[in-house]
């Protein structure tokens, strides 16, 4: 009988351990955790760094550091959803599969919400518009160009699956060099002379300017602007499709952001970003 009351008391203290580490603090390992995918390549959206300086974010399983108005938005989105930030860096061209496949819950870097991309996946409300620009360097024929048409011929390029790279067919008589990987590669190619325009959005442009006093940005407006539709310039996160609980408490949160608080971080990403020379 003496054996069965100790079983007994042994196996009603493993269910209240049981209990009670179930109901333990969120640092105890219960955090919802969101897992974000980024690219880590696109100041002012999101960069990699060797530090935590700026409120940067680690990387998962490695020693860098993300950064920028992407991560921002993240932070602020998983702050008021309630999970744990974990940031994925991933080639652009990755981020996408990453999502469809599991891999990460979230794609939050720059990413336009285009009809092609939601045939794979699902996007929140937008939480940034950005424009289409060109950059020229300095002392280039296109230096002082007020229109699209004034790019005529230019020797151009811009990055990889992006509908940046779909603006150059605009440009007349454009030279269209292959798609490169990152804005850094778009950069070096403006400053060795191996194209002379690149477009990309506003914000990013106006990072790489701020970064590289020899860059122009080249901003025609109205009818002389590049066309692009809001699709090509609404940039929200992408879900996997179907998952309508984590796409409205993302859209909630985003509504949530005021449009000066925006403004506010967009210009802080401008002012920390790294040097991209």
């Amino acid at each position: 009988m003496k054996r069965l009351k100790n079983i007994i008391a042994v196996a009603l203290c493993v269910a209240t351990i049981g209990v009670l580490s179930g109901c333990g603090s969120k640092s105890g390992g219960d955090d919802k955790v969101l897992r974000v995918g980024t690219e880590g390549a696109s100041a002012p959206f999101n960069w990699t760094q060797t530090d935590n300086s700026n409120n940067a974010i680690q990387i998962n399983g490695g020693n860098e550091y993300a950064n920028g108005y992407d991560l921002m938005i993240a932070q602020k989105v998983a702050d008021k959803i309630g999970y744990k930030l974990e940031v994925h860096k991933m080639d652009f061209d990755g981020l996408i599969p990453g999502v469809t496949s599991g891999k990460i819950d979230v794609a939050i870097a720059q990413m336009s919400i285009t009809k092609e991309r939601m045939q794979s996946v699902d996007f929140s409300d937008p939480y940034y518009k950005a424009s289409i620009v060109a950059l020229t360097k300095k002392g280039t024929p296109y230096e002082n160009a007020k229109s699209v048409a004034d790019l005529k011929g230019a020797i151009c390029s811009s990055q990889l699956s992006t509908v940046w790279y779909d603006m150059l067919k605009q440009i007349p008589d454009a030279n269209i060099k292959p798609a490169m990987d990152t804005v850094p590669s778009l950069i070096v190619a403006l400053s060795s002379g191996k194209v002379n325009v690149v477009t990309m959005d506003k914000p990013t442009a106006m990072a790489a300017v701020h970064s590289n006093p020899d860059l122009v940005m080249i901003n025609p407006e109205g009818d002389k602007g590049f066309k692009a539709s809001d699709e090509d310039v609404n940039i929200g996160i992408a879900l996997k499709k179907g998952n309508k609980e984590l796409t409205d408490k993302i859209n909630k949160a985003i509504s949530e952001i005021s449009e000066e608080d925006r403004n506010k971080m967009m210009e802080e990403a401008i002012k920390v970003q790294p040097l991209s020379k």
